[in-house]
């Protein structure tokens, strides 16, 4: 109460100021939070803001704690119960399960407090894509004793003796590089950090050839692999044009019960130079072991590769310069490797692919459970070409590799510290 007197009138007032202060409340910038069944590692986080006058903890539900938690925060209140805001991030693990996953987290008051407001936090969290169950063993049965040429069907029963699986070619398929991509894109992820960058391209499919790779400029080949990078359907070419005559090419083959190959072209770009061994694990080792783990693979060179043949010690030498600090080479015909180990420049190589062998053409073969000669037709489901979709398992299963190469040289600094391992590395 404040009392005032008129100074003419010398009257008295009393004035009565009432000033409301804050209540205690935790309330959120955001209540209701979706997350994805999957994301790239490093991503699969979010933040949440907390407005606050009161000390809290968070409380996950005991049901959520396996798949949901949340890193340590601090509540700083050093203006009495003037509201703070608090960010609070949460990390979240992949959901592998066909359901959706809740939890309703509590941010719950350390003390004892009347709250005018408490907001809690809801997460949801998408089920898992729905396992391909459009499947067709039977097709498979009526030929079992037949040995499929070009397949793996002979030597696996040498040497498993009638254990194998002959359904769908078995772990000799194409489909077990899907365990490749699942590997091999959580490493690209953490060598993309580290300034690495894998791609690959059809470099030829069904004798139609795409806009080779730049061996020997390392912008033009950078800007490439940004060009590849940049297309989100279709397949991997350099020369757009060159799509629909591959895919007339593929279509050909398959209506005449045939298939085809081609070659695959990847270029890993950023590798530091020191990395590799030489003698059993070179670079081209490590990565011709993982590229040959690809079914359909029957050969691989690297640079200027099998043309090497045909070149003079003055033609195939690459010849080193300085550009600002750093040590470059004038050509590329190395691939970026001497002796085993990189040299600093983009590391490039190709692979030949196979035609598919399943093909619906008669073909004569053998069956092995009655020791005689026999005609072979096949049925079922059977790509004309692989090469398309095998552009993708060529970049995981190089960056496998190319994982363990790192992590030879670097330890795990090239993962924990991506921006600076290479200083400390020197």
């Amino acid at each position: 109460m404040v009392r005032i007197q008129e100074q003419n009138t010398w009257d008295k007032k009393e004035i009565t100021i009432d000033q409301q202060g804050f209540d205690y409340a935790i309330t959120l910038g955001e209540k209701e939070v979706s997350v994805a069944n999957f994301s790239a590692f490093g991503t699969r986080h979010f933040d949440v803001k907390v407005k606050t006058n009161v000390d809290f903890a968070v409380e996950v539900p005991t049901s959520a704690e396996s798949w949901l938690k949340y890193d340590s925060y601090k509540v700083e209140l050093d203006r009495g119960i003037r509201p703070r805001e608090v960010t609070v991030r949460f990390n979240w693990s992949i959901n592998s399960q066909p359901n959706e996953r809740i939890a309703d987290v509590v941010f719950k008051p350390k003390r004892e407090v009347e709250l005018a407001r408490q907001d809690n936090l809801l997460v949801t969290q998408g089920a898992a894509e729905p396992i391909e169950e459009n499947t067709r063993s039977g097709d498979y049965a009526k030929t079992a004793d037949l040995l499929r040429p070009g397949h793996a069907d002979y030597t696996a029963y040498a040497k498993y003796h009638g254990f194998q699986d002959a359904r769908g070619g078995g772990h000799f398929s194409g489909r077990i590089t899907a365990a490749l991509v699942a590997g091999g894109a959580i490493v690209l992820g953490a060598l993309n950090r580290a300034g690495i960058d894998i791609t690959t391209h059809i470099a030829r499919c069904a004798g139609i050839s795409d806009t080779p790779f730049a061996l020997d400029d390392a912008a033009a080949l950078a800007a490439q692999v940004s060009v590849l990078e940049s297309r989100d359907e279709g397949f991997a070419l350099l020369d757009a044009s060159v799509e629909e005559p591959m895919k007339t090419a593929i279509r050909a083959a398959g209506s005449e019960g045939d298939s085809v190959g081609g070659i695959l072209e990847t270029a890993i770009l950023g590798l530091p130079a020191g990395v590799g061994e030489p003698y059993f694990d070179s670079v081209e080792s490590l990565i011709s072991h993982m590229a040959f783990s690809v079914p359909a693979v029957k050969g691989i060179e690297f640079g200027t590769g099998f043309g090497f043949a045909d070149l003079k010690g003055s033609e195939a030498n690459d010849a080193f310069r300085m550009k600002g600090d750093s040590v470059v080479t004038a050509t590329n015909h190395n691939a970026g490797i001497n002796g085993g180990i990189t040299n600093g420049m983009p590391v490039v190589f190709r692979t030949a692919v196979k035609p598919t062998p399943s093909i619906y053409k008669e073909q004569e073969t053998v069956d092995y459970i009655a020791k005689q000669d026999a005609p072979l037709s096949i049925q079922g489901r059977h790509d004309p070409c692989i090469v398309p979709r095998a552009a993708i398992v060529q970049t995981c299963a190089a960056a496998l590799a190319v994982g363990d190469l790192m992590t030879a040289r670097y330890g795990t600094a090239w993962m924990e510290r991506p921006t600076s391992y290479r200083r400390e590395g020197l």
